[in-house]
């Protein structure tokens, strides 16, 4: 019995020698597993990213208006109806595209043959008093007519120049035409905005309103409405991304023209104007606008490729490079953004080289 006790014991002490051994092996190759999973950025990989530093910049502020597109006012023409009459010969559109000078209706008008007649008078008088002239000084150089007779019939001449020279202007003013028609052109070269004539439409000279309106779509205005607790970020000349619906993908550069220094009293809000260019047409009045301001503030702050950035579980994170083996994901805080660039805060430094080109895929490959 105690030989067999003994084997017993000796077998026991032999399996646990062995279980002791066996712990130690696996854990030495835990260890093992541990230290080769460490990520370590492949050479070929590190080629093809954009390596960047943190630097100290001044904060750019970036105000994000709604607005919509309005007529330069300062290239809009209102015509209004000089002569009473009948409105005829309306062959343009709304929305059509007319030259200077192109006729854009023609007015039958009783006023009109009132002017022409009097520069048929005005022309007869003239002849007349000429004449008249011509006689008083053959006569006063024959000693026929005195002096002060001379005088009078130069006067004559005179008056009788003058008033023809007044009714060719109020012709002129009136369209020029001779034959009793009132021809309404366009003043300017643009678009159709307004039309409100129609073909046989009667008009008079005293009524207010507009039979077209011609505007110059070359360039175009944006007026944003700025919230009050926006009107302190807002000056002259802030630089301008305006985009519409009608084309997303397309920024339409301008800059803030004039700042309506009161408040709307319905909406409370204040409105800001902004010259936009207008190559081919493209924007049109009364369309939606999305604007976005840009300017410089008074301060600093650490600033980022915004492309480094990477937004993870309600938090930000860059990713400091030190070697392809030592790439430190460090948490930051965002102060401003804009397209191309991101100020932070956090546990970083000026001169700290991060990855700012594919951010997401090193982040994910550090994680994992």
């Amino acid at each position: 019995m105690k030989t067999i006790n003994s084997i017993s014991i000796k077998l026991l002490a032999v399996l646990f020698v062995v279980t002791l051994a066996g712990q130690g092996c696996k854990k030495a190759d835990s260890t093992a597993a541990t230290d080769s999973s460490k990520y370590v950025l492949p050479d070929s990989l590190l080629k093809t990213l954009t390596l960047d530093t943190v630097q100290d910049c001044a904060v750019t502020n970036t105000i994000t208006l709604s607005g919509k597109v309005s007529y330069n006012d300062d290239h809009v023409v209102k015509i209004y109806p000089m002569v009473s009459g009948v409105l005829q010969n309306v062959n343009i559109m709304l929305g059509d595209y007319v030259r200077k000078g192109q006729v854009l209706g023609v007015i039958k008008s009783s006023e009109m043959a009132g002017f022409s007649n009097d520069l048929i008078s005005a022309q007869t008088n003239l002849r007349v008093a000429k004449k008249n002239l011509d006689a008083t000084q053959d006569m006063f150089k024959s000693g026929l007519a005195s002096q002060k007779e001379l005088l009078t019939a130069e006067a004559a001449q005179e008056q009788a120049q003058s008033e023809l020279n007044r009714v060719r202007r109020v012709l002129h003013i009136n369209g020029g035409s001779a034959n009793g028609d009132y021809v309404v052109r366009s003043p300017i070269e643009g678009f159709v905005v307004e039309k409100q004539a129609t073909n046989s439409m009667s008009i008079r000279s005293d009524n207010s309103t507009n039979l077209f309106t011609i505007s110059d779509l070359k360039n175009v205005w944006v007026i944003a409405n700025v919230y009050e607790t926006n009107i302190s970020m807002i000056h002259l000349n802030d630089q301008v991304d305006v985009t519409t619906l009608s084309y997303p993908d397309r920024v339409f550069k301008g800059k803030v023209d004039k700042i309506m220094n009161v408040l709307d009293p319905t909406n409370k809000v204040m409105k800001v104007r902004i010259v936009l260019p207008n190559p081919g047409y493209v924007l049109k009045p009364e369309m939606f606008a999305n604007v976005k301001v840009t300017n410089q503030g008074n301060r600093a702050a650490l600033c980022v490729p915004s492309s480094a950035i990477v937004f993870d579980h309600s938090q930000n994170y860059i990713m400091v490079y030190h070697s392809n083996a030592n790439i430190k994901i460090i948490p930051v805080g965002v102060i401003n953004s804009t397209a191309d660039r991101t100020y932070i805060t956090g546990n970083v430094q000026v001169g700290d080289k991060i990855i700012a080109s594919q951010s997401i895929l090193i982040y994910d490959a550090l994680n994992n």
